[in-house]
């Protein structure tokens, strides 16, 4: 990993934000993202930026199963072999989120975050992540540490930090 790679995780989240927006204006890429547990977390770090309406239009709080079906096009079959706090549930939100939005870049989030909820497979503080266009998705489950709004702050965080990785490395 390079070190601007490893140094995102100590930014701030306006920091990351803006980092964010400069990547985008320089690489020409529009961006969206397909919220559950963090319930618009993603899209407000990102629209604290000025002109953030150049690269950002569209962001999904989709907290329900149904939400992220009639929004996302997420199949109920899907949600109903994996549960929503999955690998395949948050892949299938990012694709469907850039498909609709046409963004060429995009991060879906969905997570135990507490205090209830949690289970002996998804405890609480369990996020699974996924970066991605309409076409490809890329996951990740992280386990967060501390109380509801910690496991959401980490996790908005880790998307902000994915998004910028994607583009400094793209």
């Amino acid at each position: 990993m390079s070190h601007s790679a490893t140094s995102l995780a100590n930014l701030d989240l306006a920091t990351l934000a803006e980092r964010l927006g400069r990547l985008c204006r320089e690489k020409g890429v529009t961006i969206t993202c397909a919220e559950s547990c963090t319930g618009g977390g993603v899209a407000s770090a990102i629209t604290s930026v000025a002109g953030s309406s150049d690269y950002f239009e569209t962001g999904y709080i989709t907290y329900s199963n149904a939400a992220k079906t009639r929004l996302l096009g997420v199949d109920n079959a899907l949600l109903d072999a994996h549960g929503a706090v999955s690998r395949e549930a948050v892949e299938a939100m990012v694709t469907g989120a850039c498909r609709d939005s046409g963004a060429d870049l995009g991060v879906a989030i969905s997570g135990v975050a507490g205090p209830g909820g949690g289970s002996a497979d998804k405890p609480v503080g369990t996020v699974w992540l996924a970066w991605g266009d309409a076409d490809h998705a890329e996951a990740g489950c992280h386990h967060y540490p501390g109380d509801r709004r910690a496991v959401r702050e980490q996790a908005v965080r880790e998307a902000l930090v994915g998004l910028v990785r994607r583009l400094e490395r793209g």
